[in-house]
């Protein structure tokens, strides 16, 4: 019984959080009114909803969150770039309906939408994604969302500002998930390369924006420098995983 409860709340969760519970129409320039299938695999930016990541992603997210509570791997759970606080919603979420009171979600945004690029990251020029206004949404905001499911604690840890200024010096020891969402390639190698060897081993990292040339070639960079051979996974033909 206990079990038929927990997956029914995060279910509808799930569906709260991707606006799939109510029909939320896309707010984006390229695509009008609500479409279900373009929503399940997150091909669109919701209107109100609180994550953009799709049903799918989603469901992967909750399937490594689930798998590190069950086989007891040891750390706390972090999403880099986190938009509305969707994702993060929901890890927290996973974790209150385990009865999880130890570990932390970090919540790692500039809140301030994406930087411009930099030159030291050639790969990242003529990228426009600091242009996007609706990208940009405050850690007022996102703090609110939390609250509004009844979500937002202590263990809710907040680090604002650009990634290779908060995540060097962020008190995370261990971690059990890494999810990155920073569709640059400056973005997604300092997250790598900071917070990976802070993965337990039969942890997940998840690469939200692995269809993005810039961030697979983030990705392959790392792990071709670190000699990481694990099987690249695709989730829904944007995101990807692995496990350490």
């Amino acid at each position: 019984m206990i079990e038929k409860l927990r997956q029914r709340y995060l279910n509808l969760l799930e569906a709260s959080l991707t606006g799939i519970l109510y029909g939320d129409p896309s707010g984006d320039p390229w695509s009008t009114g609500y479409d279900l299938h373009r929503r399940a695999l997150g091909r669109d930016w919701p209107q109100s909803a609180l994550t953009m990541i799709g049903t799918a992603r989603m469901q992967n997210l909750r399937h490594v969150c689930e798998t590190v509570l069950l086989e007891d791997i040891p750390g706390d759970f972090i999403e880099t770039g986190i938009w509305r606080g969707g994702a993060c919603i929901y890890m927290k979420g996973i974790l209150a309906s385990y009865g999880d009171t130890t570990r932390r979600v970090f919540v790692a945004d500039s809140f301030q939408g994406l930087p411009p690029p930099d030159v030291a990251y050639p790969a990242d020029q003529g990228s426009q994604y600091h242009t996007f206004q609706q990208l940009a949404v405050s850690r007022a905001e996102v703090e609110a969302n939390f609250r509004a499911y009844q979500l937002l604690d202590e263990r809710v840890m907040f680090l604002e500002g650009w990634f290779h200024q908060t995540l060097p010096g962020a008190p995370i020891e261990r971690l059990a998930v890494l999810r990155l969402d920073g569709d640059l390639y400056a973005s997604t190698i300092q997250a790598l390369t900071v917070l990976y060897p802070k993965v337990s081993p039969g942890g997940f990292v998840i690469i939200d924006d692995f269809n993005l040339e810039t961030c697979a070639r983030a990705v392959h960079d790392f792990r071709n420098a670190n000699s990481i051979a694990a099987p690249i996974i695709p989730i829904d033909g944007m995101g990807a995983w692995w496990r350490v």
